[in-house]
């Protein structure tokens, strides 16, 4: 067989990463339903004309397109979708007569993207989006909610601090507009460059690329420079002395859902005024996470509020939505040993088989475990008892039951708990494990919160 070659940005996870994953993504839904999101699904692939309108996106989107298609075939414009809100946003536009609104949703997919692969950016990766869409209009308090329920999500995982950054796309345009730029959405994809190439050459950009002044471009990366736990930020923007109604709007709103999403959990959020968001369909909040202490793998969630990205014939449906990089978080974790799992397979309990005329009884045991919810596997053979407790050992499995030898044996069923070598006798009718023992379990390692640890 020839060698197989890994395929770079498509990552495939071994057995106890996919554990992490699985508690990863069996958390969010947890929680995202408990917050009343439903949830919803949409097809892999959109019009490629859909998708460009919705900025810088067109080099990265994959055209799909069939294999043996002659050249005379018409070229069908679909490509696989790059996010979940421009799917969702098309999904609402084509299914509105028959929803309720707000539509609160939640939505677990995997999307692809044709970048460069690089540590925490893939090609194809799984997004854990929640949006909240309303008709004609949605109610600001949303954009808090969104902060809120996202880090809920983050506390409750067991992994580093999370520190969710959020801005307004008024307050930046409003700034922009006031010290004479004439394009923002050029101004805002410049300052979202200036975690990659720094504020010289960012204010060389501004300059050439946005037509600003000298000083109009030190303004614009003195207000990226903001970042406070709380509305403190609206004095140091005054300060700058830039005046403009839609800069007052923003300034309102950030405000508003600093103060709020703090009072819910304290904490939690902090207004960083660097925070840009590339994606043009943004209209007012937008949010960004990272995990402390490591920053430098970029954002683990990203949001925002978009009044224009679902509007059909007169009818305009805004949202706000935030998502969490399911794929990026996990290979973080990994990377950097962040997180353990009790074991790699479902597997409570193995049922050792004494030999194979035997089996029946084993599988007997095993499937009265079952249907009590307890997860277990018969032994693949019947080897003698030390090899069956290694092979248990090796895969995690925490306990090895013992069947009786015989039908007419004096001595019923045993269970031993290979951890602590202790062994007890059991009925398969109501032997319970302790509840952490049921199902894998996904935990911090010892040292994974030291960076995490300093303040805001």
């Amino acid at each position: 067989m020839a060698k197989i070659n890994r395929l770079s940005g498509f990552p495939e996870l071994l057995p106890s990463g996919r554990v992490i994953e699985q508690h990863i993504l069996d958390t969010a839904r947890e929680i995202f339903e408990l917050h009343g999101f439903l949830s919803l699904e949409t097809r892999s692939v959109e019009p490629i004309d859909h998708m460009q309108r919705n900025g810088e996106i067109d080099k990265e989107i994959y055209v799909l397109r069939r294999l043996h298609a002659t050249a005379d075939e018409a070229d069908p414009g679909l490509g696989l979708h790059f996010d979940l809100t421009v799917p969702f946003a098309r999904y609402v536009l084509e299914h509105a007569a028959l929803l309720e609104f707000p539509l609160r949703r939640y939505q677990i997919q995997k999307v692809w993207r044709g970048e460069r692969p690089q540590e925490g950016r893939f090609r194809e990766f799984t997004q854990a989006d929640i949006d909240v869409v309303g008709k004609d209009t949605l109610a600001f308090h949303h954009e808090v909610e969104m902060a809120v329920v996202m880090s809920t999500l983050l506390a409750t995982l067991p992994i580093p601090r999370a520190r969710l950054q959020v801005n307004n796309r008024k307050l930046a345009e409003g700034f922009y507009l006031g010290v004479g730029a004439a394009d923002t959405q050029g101004v805002l994809r410049v300052i979202d460059k200036l975690d990659k190439i720094g504020p010289d050459r960012v204010g060389a950009l501004l300059e050439t690329e946005a037509g600003l002044t000298p000083e109009a471009a030190a303004k614009c990366i003195a207000l990226a420079a903001i970042c406070t736990p709380d509305a403190t930020f609206v004095d140091q923007v005054r300060a700058l002395g830039v005046r403009n109604d839609l800069l007052d709007q923003g300034l309102s709103e950030l405000s508003a859902v600093v103060t709020g999403a703090n009072a819910e959990r304290p904490g939690s959020v902090v207004a960083d005024l660097r925070i840009a968001r590339g994606l043009d369909y943004y209209t007012g909040t937008v949010y960004e996470t990272q995990l402390v202490g490591f920053e430098s793998v970029g954002s683990i969630s990203s949001g925002g509020r978009y009044d224009n990205l679902a509007s059909d014939e007169g009818q305009r449906y805004p949202g706000v939505g935030i998502s969490l990089g399911v794929s990026r978080l996990v290979s973080i974790l990994l990377a950097k040993d962040l997180v353990s799992a009790s074991r790699a397979v479902p597997s409570a309990v193995l049922v050792a088989v004494t030999d194979e005329l035997s089996r029946p009884a084993s599988e007997s045991v095993a499937r009265r475990l079952r249907e009590r919810g307890i997860p277990c596997e018969v032994a693949p053979s019947a080897d003698k008892f030390g090899k069956q407790i290694r092979f248990a050992d090796r895969r995690g499995i925490p306990y090895v039951w013992f069947p009786a030898t015989a039908a007419d044996s004096t001595e019923g069923d045993t269970i031993k708990d290979i951890r602590s070598g202790d062994q007890v006798d059991a009925d398969a009718t109501n032997w319970q494990p302790p509840l952490d023992d049921i199902k894998p379990r996904v935990f911090a390692t010892p040292d994974s919160s030291a960076a995490s640890k300093e303040s805001w």
